[in-house]
């Protein structure tokens, strides 16, 4: 039974020892695993770091892959430096003292990247896969009148739901950043309350402002825009801002400027969910089963989106 001084995500990993954080939707989300894998390496955890990339991989020497559509990323990795974050994030690592290779996964569908999650799982004895997304594009679960940008996200989660794992997680970190896609957050909520009823939800906290893990947080999300200004994550330095208690308009970057955000606490608090109980709530996920490329992924979620019953589909929740 849950106890109210344990959230349930530490449960569930408390006996794991080796754990893979991957960035779900590619691109900085593999920095909303940071904190987590942190504290996770801090309590003794082996924590390994991947990210389902959106850079450029081509660049990188054949001794890189693992095996097709899967390849280790070091500091000294070659690539494009106006926008590479696996390798930015694997310098902040190596600055640090940590193991710096980032994993990357080719942008691909679900059957190749279930096939690369397959070999590292297999390769470095993994028994617990947390999938981390910054935003909440992936708790939709199609219906909604905004989904975000779903693709990326729900080629990760269907691909990690076919893996026999004892332990698979999905977090999301930045509630109400999605607002700019589109996404209604009461629909976030609703959707999670009926994770809840089913016993996927494990529930939500916040990232302690005062902990080494925020703290270490911010300095990657910082070390990140510094180095690539141009392509700074617009997801993180909003977290990292609410992080050290920043509210309502601020800005970080002058990518924002012009626009109007709203950071705020709850931005700062990851929801855990059980991701299998998360697979079972998305609508169309059975139908990406057998994508091989982003664009029939892409192609297959319009498809269900054109089918939907129109004035069936859930509207905002009105105030």
């Amino acid at each position: 039974m849950p106890a109210v001084f344990e959230p349930p995500l530490s449960a569930r990993l408390r006996d794991a020892e080796h754990v893979l954080i991957a960035g779900a939707g590619g691109g900085f989300d593999v920095y909303a695993g940071l904190p987590l894998a942190l504290a996770l390496r801090n309590a003794g955890t082996r924590v390994t770091l991947a990210s389902y990339a959106v850079s450029e991989l081509g660049a990188l020497s054949p001794s890189s892959w693992v095996r097709t559509g899967l390849a280790a990323v070091r500091p000294d990795s070659a690539g494009n430096d106006r926008y590479f974050p696996e390798r930015t994030l694997a310098r902040w690592l190596a600055a640090q003292g940590h193991d710096p290779i980032v994993y990357a996964f080719a942008r691909t569908g679900v059957r190749p990247l279930r096939a690369a999650y397959r070999k590292l799982v297999d390769l470095l004895g993994i028994d617990a896969i947390v999938l981390a997304d910054g935003g909440t594009d992936i708790l939709m679960r199609g219906d909604e009148a905004g989904l975000g940008t779903p693709e990326e996200d729900m080629t990760s989660l269907a691909a990690v739901a076919g893996l026999t794992v004892p332990r698979k997680l999905v977090v999301s970190l930045g509630f109400g950043i999605d607002s700019h896609h589109g996404v209604c957050h009461a629909h976030v909520l609703e959707n999670l309350a009926a994770l809840q009823r089913d016993g996927a939800f494990l529930g939500a906290f916040s990232i302690p402002p005062g902990s080494a893990e925020a703290a270490a947080y911010c300095d990657a999300v910082a070390h990140a825009a510094a180095v690539t200004p141009q392509t700074a994550s617009i997801v993180n330095t909003q977290i990292a801002s609410a992080v050290r208690g920043d509210f309502g308009d601020v800005h970080t970057l002058a990518r924002t400027e012009g626009t109007e955000l709203f950071v705020n606490p709850l931005m700062a608090m990851y929801f855990t969910v059980d991701l299998d109980g998360l697979a079972r709530h998305v609508h169309y996920l059975p139908r990406l089963e057998h994508t091989r490329t982003r664009a029939e992924v892409a192609l297959a979620i319009e498809e269900y989106r054109e089918g939907l019953d129109r004035p069936r589909a859930r509207r905002p929740i009105p105030h």
